[in-house]
């Protein structure tokens, strides 16, 4: 599987060839593959670490609210798109001490676990549920963590805007079974970070819709602060906003552990 982190852009190869004295050939087409590299980069992989707190606001078809708030915490492991995410939920309170741990892998199956307080119980999340909801909400645990770039194949449809921004469409199809046949994704040709994306089901009907509504600079990264993901049939939606958002902030690799799920670590989840 490729890495994000190997995929250079058009730009940077064009001042390489400039550098060296010849003369840059007409830039190549850019691919599907390519623009979401680089949409992976810049949505999951900004800086080598993250932290943030987050609301979640899931609303059914009555406009019903339940609410949850959490602390999640991102590393990069430095080896190639391997990353490792621990999530912490504060509320409510039939929640509270519930933990997700995810170890992100670039060439084979994740393992996650889930701590679950009101039995003392570590499970592990099997592969094959990767894509059922996480605790409830309209995102599944694969859209928290990513998906691999490897899993899909990828077809750039088309450059237009969307949503004021102008953007790529890019179309991904699964290589093997999953929940979505496909998947079209509008890209800010500027930032590199999803503006919709709409999941379609094996009737090849619209399941889900993912959109970012609002963008930040935080630390020179910019960052989805606020984001829906709409169950379309269900009529269900769930809104995320992250809050109090800091990169680089030194984390350790040993927070990142089974230890922790049950005893979360002081000096980062308050």
């Amino acid at each position: 599987m490729q890495s994000v982190r190997g995929v250079l852009s058009l730009g940077t190869l064009t001042l390489l060839a400039l550098g060296a004295g010849t003369v840059a050939p007409a830039a190549a087409q850019v691919t599907g593959e390519d623009i979401v590299s680089r949409e992976q980069q810049a949505f999951l992989y900004a800086a080598r670490d993250f932290r943030a707190d987050v609301s979640m606001r899931l609303v059914d078809k009555e406009g019903q609210e339940r609410r949850r708030k959490l602390t999640m915490l991102r590393l990069d492991t430095g080896e190639g798109s391997s990353q490792k995410y621990y999530i912490y939920f504060h509320e409510p309170a039939d929640v509270r001490g519930t933990a997700f741990l995810v170890w992100k892998y670039q060439d084979k199956d994740d393992s996650r676990w889930l701590f679950i307080p009101a039995i003392k119980l570590v499970t592990r999340v099997a592969a094959k549920d990767a894509q059922s909801s996480f605790v409830g909400s309209d995102f599944s645990y694969e859209d928290i963590s990513g998906r691999d770039l490897g899993a899909d194949s990828y077809k750039l449809l088309n450059e237009e805007a969307r949503e004021g921004k102008d953007c790529y469409v890019v179309e991904a199809v699964p290589k093997s079974s999953s929940a979505f046949t496909r998947k079209v994704s509008w890209i800010d040709k500027k930032t590199f970070l999803p503006v919709r994306e709409e999941f379609y089901d094996v009737q090849n009907q619209l399941a889900r819709v993912f959109t970012a509504d609002e963008v930040k600079d935080v630390g020179g990264h910019p960052t989805v602060v606020r984001r829906t993901m709409r169950d379309v049939k269900r009529e269900h939606h769930t809104e995320v906003v992250f809050e109090n958002v800091g990169y680089d902030s030194g984390l350790d690799e040993g927070l990142f552990s089974e230890r922790y799920l049950q005893k979360p670590p002081a000096q980062w989840i308050k």
